[in-house]
């Protein structure tokens, strides 16, 4: 679920600086930012613990697991049993990230695999589950646009 906290100028600017260096210290940070260490430190605790700051899984490329194929399963549920199927989803492994989608589908199921056998077998586990009614999988050939915020920081960090 999204978080419904919202981002100040000082939050986007110790954000933007954590975006060019991952691993700076807080006192890296504060220098970067001009900020007090103190105030860097509750900053990005108060960012933790509200859901801003995601988890460190998001960077691991998963082809350097042995994952090189991802793929997106557009899915079809009965939506009654919603819950167990998020559940049952949960528990297969190369399910990477699952969003609950308005329109034609109910859920976008994101998926990595080690070959298209691997795809094959991951698809069919996820139809075998009780209420999935239908998939669709589509292969991901290129990734054109990287996940990024950091121009919606720099908009933030410095209001016109």
């Amino acid at each position: 679920m999204p978080t419904t906290t919202t981002v100040d100028s000082i939050d986007a600017k110790i954000l933007s600086a954590l975006t060019e260096e991952p691993r700076a210290t807080v006192i890296a940070l504060a220098d970067k930012t001009g900020l007090s260490r103190n105030t860097v430190q509750a900053r990005l605790g108060k960012l933790e613990k509200q859901g801003v700051l995601q988890s460190f899984e998001r960077r691991i490329d998963p082809g350097a697991l042995g994952y090189p194929l991802t793929a997106f399963i557009l899915t079809s549920v009965t939506q009654r049993k919603l819950t167990r199927i998020a559940d049952a989803l949960d528990d297969v492994p190369e399910v990477v990230e699952v969003h609950g989608l308005s329109g034609a589908t109910d859920l976008l199921v994101h998926v990595v695999a080690r070959d298209a056998d691997d795809l094959y077998r991951i698809a069919g586990r996820i139809l075998d589950i009780d209420g999935v009614e239908q998939t669709t999988t589509s292969l991901v050939m290129r990734k054109l646009v990287d996940y990024r915020v950091t121009q919606l920081l720099t908009s933030l960090a410095n209001p016109s």
